[in-house]
């Protein structure tokens, strides 16, 4: 769970012992129920890929339930329309280790982090039963934990995006498309 680097610090400030006791205690690689419920109810969670000097970190978003458990360590997520610069989809395409971060913005429920391999899949079968969906992206996780909620602030009362797709329903057009210079490239394609 941890390469020379993460050793190297734990070693020079003392938190090695309490790495290996977090490790050990709280890391697995298989998902528990409350692990599901976590990925499940999540309306956001944080994707980080990396490629060489490409390094990328987004927000994925979508209605609850758009994340799902599809096996003991494996979950899936839809890829929705974006801004086609497929930073993330680009870095997994070479690199597939990512890190997923799931954050209730209550302030007092835990983290989960999913540390894992993805896989891209943009077959017609795999995005037939998701709305909105342009691929699906599998990732098998090779260790899972959960994190103290310290420092996450408490934003109760956000709602949902309107861009989230939903079955029955068509999200709006985001500004962005709309601007001077991209425009017409978006309607080209």
């Amino acid at each position: 769970m941890f390469h020379k680097g993460q050793r190297a610090l734990q070693d020079k400030y003392g938190g090695r012992k309490v790495a290996d006791k977090i490790a050990e205690v709280r890391r697995h690689d298989a998902f528990t129920d409350e692990d599901r419920e976590i990925i499940e109810t999540a309306p956001v969670f944080f994707l980080a890929t990396s490629f060489e000097e490409s390094v990328d970190c987004s927000m994925k978003g979508g209605e609850p339930g758009f994340i799902r458990v599809i096996g003991p360590s494996t979950l899936a997520f839809p890829d929705y329309d974006g801004n086609r610069m497929y930073r993330s989809l680009g870095n997994i395409l070479n690199n597939p280790n990512v890190g997923l971060l799931f954050v209730r913005f209550d302030g007092v429920s835990t983290r989960l982090r999913v540390n894992g391999v993805a896989e891209i899949d943009d077959s017609p079968e795999a995005i037939a039963d998701l709305p909105g969906a342009k691929r699906l992206i599998r990732v098998t996780a090779r260790d899972i934990f959960p994190n103290c909620p310290r420092y996450v602030p408490a934003m109760d009362g956000a709602k949902p995006s309107i861009y989230a797709p939903k079955a029955g329903y068509t999200p709006p057009e985001p500004e962005w498309k709309s601007r001077d210079y991209i425009k017409d490239l978006i309607e080209e394609s």
